[in-house]
């Protein structure tokens, strides 16, 4: 996060009577950020919402509402008294109570963040409640649930290689859009990016959601350097856990969308703890062969009907993995440029396919 939005939130802190109870409630505008550079286009606004509504609208938190559990707590599928279907965030309370304090700053982060957003490939946030000690986040709902749901088998709908070449597509697209920095005029890492944090719509289109550990990059400068590493074990990027290094950058999402590549290809886990010592890592399990075409067959998710694709898309798609999961971040692809490879091996795996050739 920029300096001047660090200060200005500290300002904004030591103000507050209500400073010793960070759990208590706060309007809309108190959770947005101060910043003295233009905002970006906005949708109408965030809704603000109480515990009675968030009971209401899920049955008091029923189990026949849960739709799956997380580290920031547990997902309900709701419907609001307009009627409209949603997901409900809950959070839970870390026991410990230094470690209060980082959840509530993943809230605030991810409420200020996606309200300032607006691009179809990411998660939109309907609101939240921040009544009391409870806090929600209220979204879209995405009919099709978590991409690695769908590529472990925990989801009955098995997806064709096309269906995966969209969600891939789609997901760069909406890195790109926070690399860019043109919806707030800096860049944004989301720093945990992840299968179970891409959600699909009833058509498959992939939508990035949890921003909690997102970072806006210090102004004018394209690194971060850290000794405190946030995201998941299985997508992290090595210059950015190194202790040598500690460097988070654009390129550390890159790397994490390399190992989603490597997922959609395998219908393997990024991080497997079932499996052997020498296989638990995706990375190090395939990363040797994907320039390999004969070994690379070895490795295609014998889940993907075979019509659906050809080696020339399998070949050229792996070829991006394998340069997204360098261990030299300058070395990797831009994510602009990963859009833009993914749509030629769309193209290609389209006009093979529709003319009834394929070769595997």
């Amino acid at each position: 996060m920029p300096f001047g939005l660090v200060t200005a939130w500290k300002r904004r802190l030591s103000k507050s009577s209500d400073q010793n109870d960070p759990w208590k409630y706060k309007s809309l505008e108190y959770w947005q950020l101060d910043d003295p550079r233009p905002s970006a286009k906005r949708r109408q606004g965030s809704s603000v919402f109480t515990l009675k509504e968030m009971e209401a609208a899920t049955s008091s938190f029923s189990d026949e509402n849960l739709l799956g559990k997380g580290g920031f707590g547990r997902v309900y599928k709701g419907t609001l008294s307009s009627g409209e279907v949603v997901a409900i965030k809950k959070m839970e309370l870390p026991s410990f109570k230094s470690a209060q304090g980082d959840r509530e700053r993943e809230f605030r982060v991810e409420v200020d963040i996606l309200s300032r957003l607006e691009h179809p490939n990411l998660v939109s946030l309907i609101g939240y409640c921040a009544d009391g000690k409870h806090r929600f986040l209220v979204y879209e709902f995405m009919q099709h649930g978590n991409l690695e749901d769908h590529l472990n088998g925990v989801s009955e709908v098995k997806m064709d290689w096309s269906q995966r070449l969209k969600v891939a597509l789609g997901a760069a697209k909406g890195l790109d859009y926070l690399h860019s920095g043109s919806a707030l005029g800096i860049p944004i890492v989301h720093r945990d990016f992840k299968s179970t944090n891409i959600l699909l719509s009833s058509t498959f289109e992939a939508k990035i959601s949890d921003f909690g550990l997102a970072k806006m990059m210090p102004e004018g400068r394209e690194m971060y350097v850290t000794t405190k590493v946030l995201g998941t074990f299985g997508y992290f990027d090595p210059e950015y856990t190194s202790v040598r290094t500690g460097k988070l950058t654009l390129q550390s999402d890159v790397y994490a969308f390399g190992v989603v590549l490597l997922e959609l290809l395998t219908g393997r886990r990024a991080l497997d703890l079932h499996q052997g010592p020498s296989d638990q890592i995706l990375v190090l399990q395939v990363k040797h062969i994907l320039n390999e075409r004969k070994k690379l067959r070895k490795v295609i998710d014998p889940e993907m009907s075979r019509s659906s694709y050809t080696m020339e898309s399998i070949t050229k798609f792996a070829n991006l993995a394998a340069r997204c999961v360098r261990g030299e971040s300058t070395e990797r692809p831009s994510m602009a440029e990963c859009a833009k490879e993914l749509q030629l091996v769309i193209f290609v795996n389209r006009k093979a396919t529709c003319k009834g050739k394929r070769t595997v």
